[in-house]
């Protein structure tokens, strides 16, 4: 008998858990147009073309709901030969977001055997991406190639 009713007292509970949990997704859902609390990631494909000359294109752009846990920080130092550098704006050219991406045609992998190695791969395609928080402020990406001496633009668009 006790077993009973423990049985029943656990049912009705979860059937009513189950519902508030319903209603809590459902107000999410009606609020989730608000442009607060967003994530937008940007998706490219980088390759060398038959002259060699690196080429940029944008494949995909895809805003979801969520917080970043971290904002990526940018910091000049850490930019090395190779990298990639993402430069967000706004209509009027003013900088929103800059981040860094390491070279993504030459990946630095690790193995491990009888000790751990770097070995750093060569490619001729690859695919990358970024993500920042949404901002109906950005207008525009840049990327850039950092050289020994300079930047070599290799991709601008305006949205």
């Amino acid at each position: 008998m006790i077993k009973l009713i423990s049985l029943l007292t656990v049912s009705v509970l979860f059937l009513c858990g189950t519902g508030y949990v319903k209603s809590q997704s459902q107000t999410v859902q009606k609020t989730g147009t608000k442009r607060e609390n967003q994530i937008s990631y940007f998706f490219f494909k980088i390759y060398k073309d038959s002259s060699g000359l690196e080429k940029i294109s944008l494949v995909e752009r895809k805003t979801v709901q969520g917080k970043m846990k971290s904002i990526p920080f940018f910091n000049a130092d850490e930019v090395k030969h190779g990298d990639l550098l993402v430069t967000l704006t706004d209509s009027r050219g003013k900088e929103i977001i800059r981040q860094n991406i390491e070279d993504p045609l030459n990946p630095e992998l690790e193995s491990f055997g009888d000790k751990m190695e770097r070995h750093k791969l060569k490619l001729n395609e690859s695919e990358f991406s970024i993500r920042f928080p949404y901002s109906e402020e950005i207008k525009s990406v840049k990327i850039e190639k950092i050289t020994d001496s300079t930047k070599q633009l290799l991709f601008t668009q305006n949205f």
